[in-house]
């Protein structure tokens, strides 16, 4: 019991010496703007951007440049999907509507991730000294597809980040990104609540 104990302690007192000032920067900002999103929030496009800033130099040093890359798109995509709800706002009395996945999406999607998985996986593991290039590929590319249904209000974007959040927590505690860990477990129970007030929304305007 003593032992077990201990070994709480010193995963504890790993977890807070480990984690820097940048990577508490960008969990608290993270989280934030998530939960802003599934709050059909608006301010959670500047927050995010704030957040990817900040995880551009957190995955350049800890070599998940598959990540890295991910977060200069999700850049340019919470600049979009700022633009893209404020119209919308702007030109109807009510929020941009929530809208269903199509047939045709599904199968371009899950195209679009396959070979981008192959690609980028083979890229990076050939040129580069990346952690896991084929599974952080995968990530990025399903990050990718979600990205863009959360910015045009697609319901099922909430599915994809819960699917592939489970998948990053197991990431980032193998390259000891403790706090970023727990903010993508945290993730997988915010975009649950995400799908299901959007689902909510989506019944009540059919």
């Amino acid at each position: 019991m003593v032992a077990f104990a201990e070994a709480v302690k010193d995963s504890i007192v790993q977890f807070l010496t480990q984690t820097g000032w940048l990577e508490w920067c960008g969990v608290v900002s993270g989280i934030l703007c998530v939960w802003l999103a599934a709050k059909n929030n608006i301010l959670n496009w500047p927050i995010a951007i704030v957040s990817v800033i900040i995880y551009i130099f957190i995955f350049y040093d800890s070599k998940l440049y598959a990540d890295m890359g991910l977060q200069v798109y999700f850049l340019l995509m919470n600049v979009y999907g700022w633009y893209f709800w404020n119209k919308n706002r702007k030109s109807t009395a009510i929020p941009t509507p929530v809208s269903q996945i199509t047939r045709k999406e599904i199968l371009l999607s899950a195209a679009g991730v396959i070979v981008f998985t192959f690609v980028l996986g083979f890229i990076l593991r050939q040129n580069t000294d990346a952690s896991f290039p084929f599974i952080d590929s995968f990530c990025t590319a399903c990050s990718l597809i979600a990205q863009i249904f959360l910015a045009r209000k697609v319901l099922q974007n909430w599915l994809i980040w819960i699917f592939v959040d489970i998948i990053y927590v197991g990431v980032y505690v193998s390259k000891d990104l403790y706090a970023t860990a727990i903010m993508y477990a945290l993730y997988i129970y915010i975009a649950w609540m995400g799908y299901r007030q959007w689902k909510h929304t989506l019944k009540e305007t059919v």
